[in-house]
C-alpha cells in the first residue's frame, strides 16, 4: 500500500468535499430541506440547509475512486468494499428521506438493520472473541456473531446520529475517531479500514469549515448516519485484525476510540428509562447540553472541549494497540474507568433526578431568552443565503 497514494486520496477527498458543500448546500435550499428548529435543539436558526453528509459521503468516495485508478491491483484484494458502498448508500437514502419528510425511530431502525445486514453479507463480521485470562480465543456461532455484528453497526450509527447536536460537533469528533481506527487498522494490517478511513476523514475534513460554529450547512441525518455506518465498519475492521496483532483486549480499542458518542448514547437511554420515558423521546441532557450550558452557551467551547475529550480516549485507545500485559491493561482501564466517572460527575452528566429537574429548568429559562432575543434582531444572512436569492 502506497503512502503516496493514500494522501493523494486524502487530499482528493478533502477538495472534492470542499467544492460539493455548497452545491449541496444550495440543492437542499431550493428542494426544501432544512432544519426545523424545535424546544429540544440547540439551533434557533430557520432554513439551514441539511443533507451535508451527501457532501461528505461524495469527497469520501472520490477519495476512494481515486485511490483504486492508482493501485487497481492493490483494490482488487481488498475486502468488504462493496458493503461499504451499499450500505452507506442505503443509509445516505434514509437520512435524506428522513430530513425532508420526517421519519418514526422505528422506520429508519428497519433500514439501519437493511443496511447492517448488507454489511455483514460483505465480510464485516465480529467473529471471534479472546478471552484475556487465558488468552483462549473463541469463535462465536453464527447467531450471536450476526447479533454482536447488528447491534455494534446500529448502536454506532445512532450514536453518531444523537451527539450530532451543534455546529461541528458530529464531523470534527467522527474526523479524529476516523483518523484514529484507521492508524489502529494499519497496525493491524487492515487495508480496507485503513483507506476508508483516510477517505473519510478528508470528506470530514472537506465539510467541516462550512459546519464549525457558526455553521452554514447541517449533516442532518444523512450524514450523521452515513458517518456513524462507516465508522462501526471500520472499527470492526481494527477489532478484527487486532487478534492478528495479539492486542490483550482488543475489544476494548474501538470502545475507546468511540467513548464519548456511546457514553452519551448510554446514559440517554438510562436517563431516559428511569423518568419512565421512551428511549427514543429526545431531551435535552445530552452531554453537549450540558457542556452549552456550563460554558455559558458558547457552542465554539463545548465542541472544542469534546474535540479534546475524543482525541484524549483516542490517545488511550491506540495505547492499548500496544499492551501485551494483562495486569498493565487492567490497571489503565480501571484508571480511566475512574477518571471518566469522575468527569462526567464534575460536569453534572451523571446527575440525580432531583438535580435533572433543575438543570432543565435553568436551560429551559435561558432558552426562552434566547429566542426573545433572536425574535428582536434581525436574523443573520448566509452566504449560502445570498447566492440562493441571486439566483432566484
Amino acid at each position: 500500500m502506497s503512502a503516496l497514494n493514500v494522501a493523494v486520496s486524502l487530499v482528493v477527498a478533502v477538495m472534492v468535499s470542499v467544492l460539493a458543500t455548497p452545491v449541496v448546500a444550495l440543492a437542499a435550499l431550493r428542494l426544501g430541506v432544512v432544519d426545523q428548529p424545535n424546544r429540544r435543539k440547540v439551533s434557533r436558526r430557520s432554513d439551514m440547509p441539511l443533507l451535508g453528509g451527501l457532501a461528505v459521503a461524495a469527497g469520501a468516495t472520490a477519495g476512494l475512486v481515486t485511490f483504486t485508478l492508482r493501485s487497481p491491483g492493490f483494490v482488487a484484494g481488498l475486502d468488504g468494499v462493496w458493503g461499504i458502498l451499499v450500505g452507506g448508500s442505503i443509509m445516505l437514502l434514509i437520512g435524506a428521506v428522513d430530513d425532508r419528510f420526517g421519519l418514526g425511530a422505528l422506520q429508519k431502525l428497519s433500514v439501519q438493520i437493511l443496511a447492517a445486514s448488507v454489511a455483514y453479507a460483505a465480510g464485516f463480521t465480529i467473529l471471534m472473541f479472546r478471552e484475556p485470562l487465558s488468552g483462549i480465543e473463541f469463535e462465536l456461532p453464527f447467531w450471536l456473531s450476526v447479533s454482536v455484528t447488528l447491534v455494534w453497526i446500529i448502536a454506532v450509527t445512532n450514536a453518531i446520529n444523537l451527539i450530532d447536536g451543534l455546529d461541528g460537533l458530529a464531523a470534527g469528533l467522527s474526523a479524529i475517531v476516523a483518523a484514529t481506527l484507521a492508524y489502529v487498522c494499519f497496525q493491524a494490517g487492515q487495508h480496507t479500514g485503513v483507506i476508508f478511513g483516510v477517505c473519510l476523514v478528508g470528506g470530514l475534513l472537506g465539510f467541516l469549515p462550512y459546519n464549525f460554529p457558526p455553521a452554514r450547512i447541517f449533516m442532518g441525518d444523512t450524514g450523521a448516519l452515513f458517518v456513524g455506518f462507516s465508522l462501526s465498519l471500520i472499527a470492526i475492521e481494527g477489532y478484527e485484525g487486532g487478534f492478528r496483532k495479539a492486542s490483550v483486549l482488543a475489544f476494548v480499542v474501538p470502545v475507546l476510540a468511540l467513548a464519548v458518542p456511546l457514553l452519551d448514547t448510554t446514559l440517554s437511554i438510562f436517563r431516559r428509562m428511569r423518568s419512565g420515558k421512551r428511549i427514543f423521546d429526545a431531551d435535552r441532557m445530552h452531554m453537549h447540553h450540558r457542556l452549552l450550558h456550563l460554558n455559558e452557551g458558547s457552542q465554539s467551547r463545548a465542541v472544542l472541549f469534546l474535540y479534546l475529550l475524543t482525541s484524549c480516549f483516542c490517545v488511550i485507545a491506540v495505547s492499548f494497540t500496544r499492551l501485551k500485559d494483562l495486569a498493565a491493561s487492567v490497571l489503565l482501564l480501571a484508571a480511566v474507568v475512574v477518571l471518566t466517572v469522575r468527569l462526567l460527575r464534575n460536569v453534572g452528566i451523571l446527575a440525580t433526578e432531583e438535580e435533572e429537574e433543575t438543570f432543565l429548568t435553568s436551560a429551559a429559562e435561558a432558552q426562552d431568552e434566547e429566542s426573545e432575543s433572536s425574535r428582536r434582531e434581525p436574523a443573520e444572512t448566509t452566504a449560502f443565503d445570498s447566492l440562493s436569492s441571486r439566483k432566484s
